[in-house]
């Protein structure tokens, strides 16, 4: 019985000489016919994968098996795989029928067969007639159709695309997003897509492969991956969202940006969460009826929407919205249960974002972090007339700057002297952790922060947190 999968990644990794890793243990099946999407940032591993996919690079480990069958070794010309480049790679001094028969030609297919294939593919990307120009005269979207014309000529079994709309406009981009969705139902060849562009795979894709530092994050389908994202990374980097660190305070209950929800998920009280709420999922309402009261300070009109910005003591919520809001005004935020997103918490790393005074010290709740900013911000240095220059001599503009702090929630010490420590609260959860108690504390700037501690302490106790100096890690942060 013929296997459903195509295409088969089994463990693989690719390593170099130097040690580092572009893919690691990477594992995905693909079936046969179904469009795939490799998304993810630069450098994440997606065009390594695809490329050893085509056969052009090896794995260091692992395998990669065409309907059943080991391809791991078989160089790119023995593989039924055509692959559609960004840099389309057209002859110059070719026209479009030469350029697309090109790869008939070396096959020796007969030119009869030639002059029916060429007809066909041109016909599927709409350039029928084309055939005796200069690709010199076409425009950037008809330049494409032909190299994807070329690579479908050879009647391939699956089509490796790699960033292929990268160099179009966006107008030209989105039209080429539907013809290509279209070329794929028509011709029901497996297509492998790669892009760091999240409307693109959610567009295209029947499934999308979350890609991060060479490790498969998240395989699912558009509607899974963005509803369900599976980590912080994946719900950040999948359209706009809120993300906060927060509590479960209660069966389906959780609290997290300054208030307490009600959810859908059914996490163990006391657990650390993350909670991801979409913008599109965030209700504005009279402040008494929200969950949440805060201040509008930006409103930006999109057309279809308003993105409106509320700040609600420390926390910021994006918010799309079809009505308007007024900046400066008082209002209140409501969201349903199934709008919140409770994933459990990966890290417990606590973070804050420190001031920079204009004693270029770092300032926090008032209290100053006893360390500069030139000792932080590699290779900066004070000029003559008191300014902060970094290491390319370009002035750092301190409105503009922020540090963030991290540290770890066993770092942290409790103690009841109030003045002892960097910030103020009191116990609002604890949860007992085998050898140690897990505490959060709701400080008075409305930030929690995870402290472990081998003492217990009591519900609503008030707190100090000693943050020692040489326990913090410092990142410099130019987007405030």
């Amino acid at each position: 019985m013929e296997s459903t999968n195509i295409i088969e990644l089994k463990h693989v990794t690719r390593s170099f000489d130097d040690g580092f890793s572009a893919v690691t243990d990477f594992n995905l099946e693909v079936k046969r016919g179904e469009f795939v999407t490799f998304l993810g940032p630069s450098g994440c591993g997606k065009t390594t994968t695809l490329r050893m996919i085509a056969g052009f690079d090896l794995p260091t480990s692992g395998e990669i098996l065409l309907n059943g069958r080991s391809i791991t070794d078989l160089p790119p010309y023995r593989r039924p795989i055509n692959t559609v480049f960004q840099r389309y790679a057209l002859f110059p001094h070719m026209n479009i029928h030469d350029n697309i028969a090109y790869g008939l030609k070396q096959k020796k297919t007969p030119k009869d067969l030639i002059e029916k294939k060429v007809k066909k593919v041109l016909a599927l990307v709409d350039l029928e007639g084309f055939e005796r120009r200069n690709v010199s005269t076409l425009s950037g979207g008809q330049q494409q159709r032909i190299a994807i014309a070329r690579a479908l000529v050879n009647e391939p079994e699956i089509l490796l695309l790699d960033e292929p709309l990268g160099a179009l406009d966006l107008k030209m981009r989105q039209e080429m997003q539907y013809e290509l969705k279209d070329m794929h139902d028509k011709l029901g060849i497996t297509f492998i897509y790669v892009t760091h562009d999240q409307e693109e795979a959610l567009t295209m894709s029947d499934k999308i492969v979350v890609m991060n530092e060479g490790k498969v994050q998240q395989i699912g389908t558009p509607e899974d991956i963005y509803n369900e994202p599976i980590n912080a990374f994946v719900a950040d980097f999948i359209g706009e969202s809120n993300i906060f660190n927060g509590i479960m305070t209660g069966k389906r209950r959780v609290r997290f940006g300054g208030g307490e929800f009600d959810c859908v998920d059914d996490v163990a009280e006391g657990t650390h969460i993350t909670a991801v709420v979409r913008p599109e999922d965030i209700e504005i309402t009279a402040p008494e009826k929200g969950i949440v009261q805060g201040t509008v300070t930006n409103v930006i009109f999109k057309g279809i929407h308003y993105e409106i910005t509320v700040t609600a003591g420390k926390y910021e919520y994006e918010i799309q919205s079809t009505k308007n809001a007024s900046v400066g005004s008082r209002v209140g935020l409501f969201v349903e249960p199934d709008g919140i997103h409770v994933m459990i918490a990966e890290d417990h790393t606590n973070v804050f974002y420190a001031d920079i005074n204009r004693d270029f010290r770092l300032e926090y709740n008032g209290q100053k972090i006893e360390t500069s900013v030139t000792k932080i911000i590699t290779g900066s240095r004070r000029l003559e007339d008191g300014s902060l220059v970094d290491a390319q001599g370009d002035v750092i503009d301190l409105n503009r700057t922020r540090i963030r702090v991290e540290i770890q929630p066993e770092d942290i010490e409790m103690t009841d002297e109030q003045d002892a420590g960097l910030v103020q609260g009191n116990i609002s959860n604890l949860i007992y952790q085998g050898d140690h108690y897990s505490y959060v504390i709701q400080t008075d700037l409305e930030q929690d922060f995870v402290v472990y501690d081998e003492d217990l302490w009591n519900m609503g106790d008030r707190v100090s947190l000693i943050m020692p100096l040489d326990k913090m890690k410092f990142v410099y942060d130019r987007k405030k």
